[in-house]
């Protein structure tokens, strides 16, 4: 809402014709505040992917580009009135570049949750240089992100459009959101988080998604410019990173990176450091086989691990090293086996790359077996109760009279206690015909006292009760 002029009245603020910016600036800030630097289409990918199959009516891809991209347009140019976002610059091919200004990263810090220190600096001139490094971030960004589309916004569109959507959606789905990743983190191997020292590393981008099974994970990208010594030395720098330690709020010394990242802790002696993803992007002259061959070589004190005869490595201290290439990624994302750790002559899916399978599958079968020994030995148990409860009942005693079992508190009332305890005068009857023998052994009693002859009354006369007769004496 804004204030008419003339009158001081509220109207409302007419709306972009391609849609209603408003609903799209925080959509905006939140991508940018991320990439840091981003074309409108790029933005629009991420944060509404469904729009890329809209408007395939249209004859030009550039007539479809601009349809698509058109509301989000609209809202940069929102937030360029607010001085909040600004251009960047342009791509070789037209593109223009977005990013924020110093007020537009704090208001995506507030969009995304985050501390305005972990925002970074804002990504200005980085279009005078191309900005191809950026742009590589970016599209391994939605590689590895590769957003869902909500195909309920698809409904009127063409079967063959739905089809493709459909397709797309029921692809393996990608890490987290856009709120799980950060990029040009600075790892301070000296100074502090706000006021890094020489000699650390910055990594081009940071993913949390430990709902995804990746709580950590560095990201390296490489446009296949720098020699494998270059990228040993970047190597070298993440390690002095991961293995500098600091003091938390009980004097107790941490790794660094755990007073910003949570991950959960490692197993005994098994504690590696958080995992490094190199993907190479094939455009400029080396071959990045041949690099990724010299690399492994040159930093195998980093990443390799000691082998255990139980069939698996443990990687206590090391850095987990994993690479791929930018084609690779895109087609078949996180869940496709295109990933390479170093030390595995396989190919893995991400997760297995950054874990460890053999150690994980050993302490399955270790676990299956202790869960079998335990349902083993509770059968035994088990077994060995049942035996006794029958050999118990073989021996319980059966009542004399009606051939009745004795119940559980009859048979105890039977057997032999202390010397001192009264004596069970019907051990061999259950407890219902000893009451009727007991009930028949009184009235057999009353019975013969009744019927038994009077003591004759003694005579007073020259008898001992004589002299107790009054007047006697």
């Amino acid at each position: 809402m804004v204030l008419r002029p003339s009158s001081g009245e509220p109207v409302k603020r007419e709306e972009n014709p391609a849609g209603s910016s408003n609903n799209l600036r925080g959509d905006v800030l939140r991508v940018l505040g991320v990439l840091k630097v981003a074309t409108v289409e790029q933005i629009q990918q991420i944060s509404a992917p469904h729009m890329s199959y809209r408007h395939t009516d249209k004859e030009k891809p550039s007539e479809r580009k601009q349809a698509r991209t058109a509301s989000h347009t609209g809202a940069l140019s929102d937030l360029r009135k607010h001085g909040l976002a600004e251009n960047g610059g342009r791509l070789p091919g037209g593109d223009t570049l977005r990013n924020l200004t110093p007020m537009g990263l704090k208001a995506a810090a507030r969009e995304l949750g985050r501390p305005v220190g972990e925002m970074g600096d804002p990504a200005r001139g980085a279009g005078r240089t191309g900005a191809s490094h950026p742009m590589t971030v970016n599209e391994a960004v939605l590689a590895l992100l590769r957003p869902k589309l909500n195909l309920s916004e698809l409904a009127g569109e063409p079967a063959d459009v739905r089809a493709a959507a459909q397709a797309a959606f029921d692809a393996p789905a990608g890490l987290g959101t856009i709120a799980s990743y950060a990029t040009e983190v600075a790892l301070p191997a000296t100074g502090t988080w706000a006021n890094p020292g020489k000699g650390g590393a910055q990594a081009d981008i940071v993913i949390t998604a430990p709902e995804g099974g990746v709580p950590l994970l560095f990201v390296e990208i490489d446009n296949c410019f720098e020699s494998a010594q270059v990228l040993a030395a970047k190597i070298d720098k993440y390690m002095r990173f991961c293995q500098r330690k600091v003091k938390d709020t009980g004097a107790k010394e941490r790794p660094m990176w755990r007073t910003r990242w949570w991950v959960p802790d490692g197993r005994h002696s098994d504690q590696p450091h958080p995992p490094l993803l190199l993907v190479f992007n094939r455009i400029g002259p080396r071959n990045p086989n041949t690099v990724i061959a010299q690399l492994a070589e040159l930093t195998e004190r980093h990443w390799k691990g000691t082998w255990y005869d139980a069939g698996f490595h443990m990687y206590d201290g090391k850095l987990p090293i994993v690479v791929t290439g930018m084609k690779q990624l895109q087609e078949h994302g996180p869940a496709g086996a295109v990933f390479r750790r170093f030390g595995r002559p396989h190919n893995q899916t991400l997760l297995e790359a950054i874990g460890n399978p053999r150690r994980e599958a050993h302490d399955a079968r270790k676990q299956a077996e202790y869960a079998a020994r335990q349902r083993e030995h509770k059968e035994e148990l088990r077994r060995i109760a049942a035996q006794h409860k029958a050999e118990r009942e073989a021996s319980r005693p059966v009542c004399a009279d009606c051939g009745t079992r004795f119940t559980d508190e009859r048979w105890k009332a039977v057997e032999p206690t202390g010397w001192g305890a009264p004596r069970e005068t019907h051990p061999h009857l259950c407890g219902d015909c000893k009451q009727r023998a007991v009930t028949a052994e009184r009235q057999a009693e009353h019975e013969h006292q009744e019927h038994d002859p009077a003591v004759p009354e003694q005579r007073a006369e020259g008898g001992w009760l004589s002299r107790f007769r009054p007047g006697a004496g």
